[in-house]
């Protein structure tokens, strides 16, 4: 299946360009809510699974499992599941639902004190790699601090984010697996490194590293696939599939990395059009469409870090900000409002509420009127109870409009 051929083609066919794809293919949607579905009988039965382990996971003092010997990374854990015969979208980011698993390449300490906050203590192998063989992002970032700034993050003037948790918001394009598959991508970045050529400056060396090192990682990513029975090395050839291939490349980095907020970026007019291919040639409706998106979310709802209590008391709780924008428009003045930016509303109805992942609407007033009732996710709009209410019975004309400067 020729994607080009598929869809129109473009810039995108021609060079690793998703924006190119988005653009030309978008069918921005102008219509209301009435058309969403309610959640299946297969997603209810997923998502009381999860709320049976969320519920075991607050019993445990926020920690449902714990991996204290296994490093995480893309490729460390075997294939773990939910329900295997239910789920519609696949992974997780150990071998078992909510088991966190441990990071140590941010710091050993850090890794440490929070095993033993949990009752256990890190693998003696793993202490011993990590604190006498193996440079620590902390060890880095104290190596470069300043007398004065160890004075000041002595004092508790300054947190321990920067030197525990390499902070910052990691949004990768998660887009690009499920438009091009791993081999398209090598090759592009084959294509890179053979470019990356003269002087070997420190710059110039650095890039390189960087390079190859994304040529391994997309190496493990498919590799990750196929402990799932995922041939991730091509482009997905169904709306199924680009939504799991999405969320592949977003579960290794959660995997591997455990940024302050590990963000989705803005997927949803892009599988949108995965979708509405399919729901113009029959393979799927309305409501197989939503259930995708349903567990797609639930997978999301799913991730967890390791952190010690301190970090989820200066945050009050144990976030991962997964942010997905949802709506906005082209630097052309067309809305990106499709479809599933209201499918992607319309799980926090199907599911209920919850902080992950994080939506944020990117609010203009030339949003078309029928999705402007989105502001009253904003506004707190009261909620009927789950099996009485969804998104489409929120109308607009009893919102007060909300401009987001």
């Amino acid at each position: 299946m020729e994607l080009n051929k598929t869809f129109i083609d473009g810039l995108w066919s021609k060079e690793i360009n998703v924006t190119s794809f988005v653009q030309t293919n978008i069918t921005p949607y102008l219509g209301d809510a009435s058309f969403l579905a309610g959640p299946t009988e297969r997603t209810k039965h997923i998502w009381n699974l999860c709320l049976k382990a969320l519920e075991e996971e607050r019993q445990h003092n926020g920690v449902r499992a714990l991996d204290n010997k296994t490093v995480s990374t893309v490729t460390s854990h075997k294939a773990g599941y939910i329900d295997r015969e239910n789920e519609l979208i696949v992974g997780l980011q150990t071998d078992e639902l909510l088991k966190r698993a441990i990071k140590p390449f941010g710091g050993i300490n850090v890794v440490s004190r929070a095993c033993k906050e949990n009752g256990v203590e890190v693998d003696e192998k793993v202490k011993d790699i990590f604190t006498h063989y193996r440079k620590t992002h902390n060890d880095g970032v104290f190596d470069v601090y300043t007398e004065e700034i160890r004075s000041f993050r002595s004092l508790g003037f300054l947190t321990g984010l920067p030197d525990n948790y390499a902070r910052g918001r990691i949004i990768g394009d998660y887009r690009r697996l499920a438009l091009y598959g791993t081999d398209r991508l090598i090759e592009a970045k084959q294509e890179d490194l053979r470019n990356l050529t003269g002087p070997m400056t420190d710059a110039r060396i650095r890039l390189r590293e960087e390079v190859a090192e994304q040529i391994k990682a997309l190496k493990d990513i498919r590799t990750m696939g196929e402990y799932y029975g995922l041939d991730l090395s091509r482009p997905a050839h169904s709306a199924q599939e680009a939504v799991q291939w999405v969320y592949m490349a977003y579960l290794a980095a959660v995997k591997e990395q455990d940024g302050a907020a590990m963000s989705l970026g803005n997927v949803s007019s892009f599988l949108d059009i995965f979708i509405e291919y399919d729901l113009a040639h029959g393979t799927i409706d309305e409501s197989f469409a939503q259930e995708l998106i349903d567990q797609f979310v639930i997978k999301l709802r799913m991730v967890r870090h390791l952190r010690m209590q301190s970090y989820n008391d200066i945050f009050a709780g144990d976030p991962t900000w997964v942010t997905e924008a949802i709506g906005g428009r082209f630097n052309d003045g067309r809305v990106k409002v499709t479809k599933t930016s209201f499918r992607f509303l319309q799980t926090l109805y199907n599911l209920g509420p919850s902080p992950e992942p994080n939506m944020t609407v990117l609010w203009s007033p030339e949003l078309p009127e029928g999705f402007k009732p989105v502001s009253a996710l904003a506004l707190g709009y009261p909620a009927k109870p789950l099996e009485k209410r969804s998104f489409a019975d929120i109308k607009p004309e009893r919102i007060a409009t909300k401009i987001i400067k």
